[in-house]
């Protein structure tokens, strides 16, 4: 700063001023016992005029002349006459400190601001329960701002050009001197903290002066197989332009917001799922779960038959390893990078038989020692 505000090279104004102020603050932060009296006590530490001492032993701080003066009443009762006059943004006081990139549009943009970030934006698409396993490309239609083409994003008409704020004399900040000797910057009314004004009437008329537009778009998205229902994919870069017209700082960097889509994903009438996990049931008649066999059951690479064990009841399960969805995020060799389709076994049970097929049941009761099951046919009577 001392050197971009050197007065032999810097011929503005206020480029003394700005070259003083660099070399103090240089001066105070290199100074161990000078920077701990400011982070303690701030500007009024080394303010001669302001009867405060520093270094007087079991003192209050902000109790002597020049000092908050307690703080009844709130910040206004400290400071005469409050903050109301002052039209303090502290937003941009802490945002000296974070040293971050604002959101356009999200506050005033003031001098500590660095990077211009357009807004985010939200939407949603609906996948298939396969293309959720399987993994897809999506078209996605947004509408996001973009620079205004008419005026290139300076938010000028042809011609017109902006003028150094009155105010602040360029700045972007307005000092408000307080009693004590301190000082707090604050962002310019009159110019938002761009530093310059912009003639009435030479806003650009295609983007009203903001310098960007709403326009249309379609972005391709490749989702990943493995997603789950209510996940969000980030699109880096396209979202919203921040707007670059007349009330941004001339020459900010920017960086577009990011495009965020949820997923959801559709229930499917074979299958569900836990997690990496999907589940299927199986029903099989009740023959086939007392004497076993062989059934077809679906995947999600078409069909496969699995073996039936004798005895087989309801809630019985056979797990086909590697057969479910893709992992998310699988990077160990701890996990296998699909999950499994476990089967469960549900038997059919018959509502009404004929007459054939209880006379067999009934022998079988008989065979089995079954005194319990009811008899009707009278098979054995005849014995």
């Amino acid at each position: 700063m001392a050197k971009k505000y050197h007065p032999d090279t810097n011929k503005e104004a206020n480029a003394k001023e700005k070259f003083a102020e660099a070399q103090s603050a240089y001066e105070l932060l290199s100074d161990p016992k000078k920077r701990e009296n400011y982070d303690r006590f701030g500007s009024a530490a080394f303010d001669q005029n302001g009867g405060f001492d520093p270094s007087a032993a079991g003192g209050n701080p902000f109790a002597g002349a020049g000092g908050f003066h307690g703080f009844g009443g709130g910040f206004g009762g400290g400071f005469p006459g409050g903050f109301g006059g002052a039209d303090i943004n502290f937003e941009d006081l802490f945002g000296a400190f974070a040293g971050g990139a604002r959101r356009a549009g999200r506050g005033r943009r003031g001098p500590f601001q660095e990077i211009l970030v357009g807004e985010d934006i939200e939407v949603q698409t609906n996948i298939s329960f396969m293309e959720a396993a399987k993994g897809t490309t999506k078209d996605i239609v947004i509408t996001p701002l973009t620079p205004c083409g008419t005026c290139s994003g300076d938010g000028l008409k042809k011609g017109a050009k902006r003028t150094q704020c009155r105010q602040c004399n360029g700045s972007g900040t307005r000092v408000h001197f307080m009693q004590g000797g301190f000082q707090v910057a604050a962002t310019c009314d009159a110019c938002g903290g761009a530093g310059m004004s912009v003639p009435r009437g030479s806003e650009c008329g295609s983007c009203n002066g903001n310098g960007v537009v709403r326009g249309k778009k379609t972005v391709q998205v490749d989702i990943p197989g493995g997603v789950e229902d209510g996940m969000r994919l980030r699109v880096s870069n396209e979202g919203d332009a921040p707007p670059t017209g007349t009330s941004a700082a001339p020459g900010a960097r920017t960086q577009r917001g990011d495009l965020y889509v949820s997923i959801r994903v559709s229930p499917d009438h074979r299958f569900s799922r836990s997690g990496s996990d999907i589940l299927y049931t199986a029903q099989i008649p009740l023959t086939t779960a007392l004497l076993g066999g062989e059934v077809t059951v679906p995947t999600l690479d078409g069909e496969v038959k699995i073996k039936v064990g004798t005895g087989t009841g309801t809630g019985d399960k056979v797990t086909l390893s590697g057969m479910g969805m893709k992992r998310l995020g699988s990077r160990t060799s701890r996990f296998s990078p699909t999950g499994d389709l476990k089967v469960e076994f549900k038997v059919a049970m018959p509502k009404y038989l004929t007459g054939n097929q209880r006379t067999i049941l009934e022998v079988l009761a008989d065979e089995m020692g079954d005194k319990t099951a009811k008899r009707v046919m009278n098979v054995g009577k005849d014995r």
